[in-house]
């Protein structure tokens, strides 16, 4: 099974370039896909085969393509992959995004709490005869 975290939007867009140079039919037949019968990538008016352009754009981040068997279907998969990475994805006729989905599209983003910066620890003080850890109290206990 695929992950597609290393996927990111510019390794879509190289795909997308692919497949505007190959065309649909010979893209889709180097990387054994079908034609998309749900959900298509819509970018510069031009639409696309989303489980396709994923699949390629994983090959471009990890260096193999992702099979049309590596993907969960609807809107939890390749559709949601490509959102998150800023695209527009259609939806079929008829279909409903689940209402946790729809919940989340629908919802305002909160904004992020802001993080504490991280303080480096402080390094413990060392013996210079020794080189043994001080104690609190900063006295070698063995060279003292």
């Amino acid at each position: 099974m695929a992950t597609f975290s290393s996927v990111t939007q510019q390794h879509i867009l190289q795909a997308i370039a692919e497949y505007d140079d190959r065309g649909a039919e010979n893209f889709l037949g180097v990387y054994g896909f079908m034609p998309s019968r749900g959900y298509t990538l819509v970018h510069d008016g031009r639409t696309y085969d989303s489980k396709a352009i994923l699949g390629v754009a994983h090959r471009y981040a990890t260096g193999r393509a992702a099979t049309s068997d590596e993907f969960h279907g609807g809107a939890s998969g390749a559709a949601a992959i490509l959102r998150k990475r800023g695209f527009e994805v259609t939806e079929p006729e008829g279909a409903q995004r689940s209402a946790v989905a729809s919940r989340k599209a629908a919802a305002p983003r909160k904004a992020a709490a802001p993080r504490k910066p991280v303080v480096p620890e402080r390094e413990a003080p060392v013996c210079p005869t020794c080189f043994m850890t001080l104690p609190a109290t900063g006295v070698c206990d063995s060279c003292a």
